[in-house]
């Protein structure tokens, strides 16, 4: 579909910090292409991915020069998420904090499956970015106490934060809630 706009598909996350849960656990793969899609090139991505998912699949597409020199708000070409049973989401043109923990995971830890390495194409991500990002995303979160969906996505996302700000270590979140609750037993939400 790409061609040789393709630099690399990068497979990141659960799958490759051996936390995998089927059923549970999504996929995430980071897309890198030379230039901007066009709009033949999005189009064929969007018919590619259409149908339903066997479970969550997050593909994010980047371009090389917004991939090798990260920003605190990078903006990608295309989000698409697949779930089962629903119809893909597509996103365009969007500038996303959240990329910016994803390009340093995917450089530490992602598994080139087409093209280049990630550490080849991914760029250093200051670790004071992602304290800030995390600071940021922690904030947010302070008013969400009525989500019960995304309760387990906050709670063991917030102990990779503070896992990473005492650590610089990235882990999956259930390794992140493990070493929370080994520093205060006491943290009841994290162990449900």
């Amino acid at each position: 579909m790409l061609g040789d706009a393709l630099v690399s598909v990068i497979l990141h996350g659960s799958l490759t910090l051996d936390a995998f849960m089927p059923g549970r656990s999504d996929i995430d793969l980071l897309v890198v292409v030379d230039e901007p899609l066009d709009d033949q090139q999005l189009a064929a991505l969007r018919d590619q991915l259409a149908g339903d998912a066997p479970r969550r699949v997050d593909l994010r597409v980047v371009t090389r020069a917004t991939a090798a020199a990260p920003t605190l708000a990078p903006t990608m070409e295309a989000a698409f998420t697949r779930r089962p049973g629903k119809a893909p989401e597509v996103e365009t043109g969007i500038a996303e904090p959240d990329l910016v923990a994803e390009f340093s995971i995917a450089r530490a830890h992602g598994r080139n499956i087409v093209g280049h390495a990630a550490e080849t194409v991914i760029g250093p991500v200051p670790d004071d970015w992602l304290i800030e990002i995390g600071d940021l995303q922690l904030a947010a979160w302070q008013d969400l106490t009525d989500h019960a969906d995304h309760a387990e996505l906050m709670v063991l996302t917030a102990c990779r934060i503070w896992r990473f700000a005492t650590e610089r270590v990235h882990c999956s979140k259930t390794a992140a809630g493990r070493w929370a609750l080994e520093r205060d037993p006491s943290l009841g939400a994290v162990e449900e």
